[in-house]
């Protein structure tokens, strides 16, 4: 069984209660943009919410990574992928991308295409931390907090948050940066995130913390 056709819905854009306080900081953070490769997004009719807000709140996530130096990382499914790789993800999902006749689809969508100082990793399973160095590149580069954005909100985003959390990664959820099967399952990833394991925040709750943590009056408090 794979994907099917899913229908369109209107993004959720209202902050959420969560249960900490936290949030994003310049000096802490890495952007993730997850699994936004054409065949996924082509489940959709793209022209159709909640596809054309999805884009345009990552882009605006990744410029203002850009300018601030948070580095930006994307996971992406290989098109290729042997049976004992891919494993059970056959059971729930068939061949996926890796069929002969999907693997066009492997690439990121143009509008958000990786540039050469990016990092992609590849994608094996729900959390962008399985079979991947991840946890070891954010350590390396002095990260513990992580702002995930992309599809699907209620698999691999999800996945990724609450595999975050148990590495001591704060995970941030852009919420209206994600996409899902329906609206209630992309609540239900909002909801999980607030309760369990981060912070679900608006595009915009984001970039206000990314702003505030810069000013020179927060660069001395934390000095």
């Amino acid at each position: 069984m794979s994907i099917p056709p899913l229908t369109p819905y209107d993004m959720p854009d209202h902050p959420v209660s969560n249960r900490v306080d936290w949030r994003p900081e310049a000096g802490r953070a890495a952007l993730l943009i997850h699994d936004m490769q054409d065949y996924f997004l082509g489940k959709y009719d793209v022209a159709r919410a909640p596809i054309p807000a999805l884009i345009a709140a990552i882009a605006r996530l990744r410029a203002r990574c850009d300018a601030l130096d948070i580095p930006v990382f994307y996971t992406a499914q290989p098109p290729v992928q042997p049976a004992a790789d891919r494993a059970l993800l056959n059971d729930f999902w068939g061949p996926g991308l890796t069929a002969p006749d999907q693997q066009v689809g492997a690439g990121i969508v143009a509008a958000l295409r990786p540039r050469p100082q990016d990092t992609v990793l590849t994608k094996w399973r729900y959390s962008a931390f399985q079979r991947s160095d991840f946890r070891r590149r954010l350590a390396d580069l002095g990260r513990d907090q992580l702002i995930i954005t992309g599809v699907y909100a209620h698999i691999g985003c999800l996945s990724t948050a609450l595999e975050a959390f148990m590495q001591d990664v704060q995970p941030f959820l852009a919420l209206d940066a994600c996409a899902d099967f329906s609206l209630e399952d992309h609540r239900m990833a909002i909801r999980h995130v607030s309760r369990n394991c981060g912070a679900s925040l608006t595009t915009g709750q984001i970039l206000d913390a990314l702003d505030t943590a810069t000013t020179p009056a927060a660069r001395e408090e934390t000095a």
